[in-house]
């Protein structure tokens, strides 16, 4: 495969002041350089995780006014959210697809709680509402959760899975815990690479060698332009991952073709 999804996640879990026009700004200048995805939190003004919609749905709207990027909105997070509450993006109109988590998680001092029961209706809803789910497996014991889950619940197919890598408490960002994730993933499903507290892009890289069909970018993860330079849009991290891909052979998705790629589609 010559071409990668590139999905940027603007919005870092430490921002305290959301701004739709100013996220919707960042997103389109990273779409016309090459992503085909955003990612994004419901958050509140102050960057809590809420079930009030209305900043989500204005910034979605911005974003959507202007632009064909495919519109992904996550189902997670660390908060005293229950499950339904997290559902609350499955039933906007203006998202695509959405995170999906199978395990429970540790992320440094905090404890990312994803029971099977709270699972499985997460499931149930994005099927019924027809939304994409992206897996996100954070060591391989989710992988094996998911396999399971793949033969109870009818997933389009090909199934996304998105390895993550680089949380304190979780599997390590090294090339040996990438190849032992990537072992594990169904035969038939598709994978890509989120590294977490990244400083360069030598995961990424390598993942894109041993095959990534996604990259996931953006100061949700990281603003680490390189070991030495941080930066303040997520602009030039798409910039840098359209580089890599090209000195690889390699070519940014449109987003029509990534929706092709992986059956993104509101009215599949």
């Amino acid at each position: 495969m010559n071409k990668v999804m590139i999905s940027v996640a603007p919005v870092a879990a430490t921002d305290k002041r959301i701004v739709p026009d100013k996220i919707a700004e960042d997103v389109l200048n990273c779409w016309k350089a090459g992503a085909a995805m955003v990612h994004l939190h419901v958050r509140d003004t102050h960057g809590n995780l809420t079930t009030d919609m209305s900043l989500l749905e204005e910034t979605l709207r911005l974003i959507r006014r202007d632009s064909d990027i495919i519109i992904e909105v996550s189902t997670g997070g660390v908060s005293n959210l229950s499950i339904k509450e997290r559902c609350v993006p499955v039933y906007s109109n203006l998202v695509e697809a959405c995170s999906l988590n199978v395990g429970s998680t540790n992320l440094g001092k905090a404890v990312y709680c994803n029971p099977i029961d709270d699972v499985e209706y997460c499931i149930r809803e994005l099927l019924k509402m027809k939304k994409t789910p992206e897996v996100e497996v954070f060591e391989i014991g989710h992988i094996y959760a998911m396999k399971e889950l793949m033969e109870q619940y009818d997933f389009c197919s090909p199934v996304l899975f998105s390895i993550v890598l680089g949380h304190k408490g979780e599997a390590p960002a090294t090339p040996e815990a990438l190849a032992a994730m990537i072992q594990m993933i169904p035969l038939g499903a598709l994978w890509g690479i989120t590294h977490a507290n990244r400083r360069n892009f030598s995961i990424i890289a390598a993942a894109l060698g041993m095959g990534a069909s996604t990259v996931r970018i953006g100061f949700e993860d990281s603003n680490y332009l390189d070991v030495n330079t941080m930066v303040d849009t997520n602009l030039p991290l798409v910039e840098k991952t359209v580089r890599l891909l090209r000195a690889m052979d390699k070519e940014p998705m449109s987003p029509d073709e990534a929706r092709q790629q992986f059956h993104i589609s509101i009215n599949r």
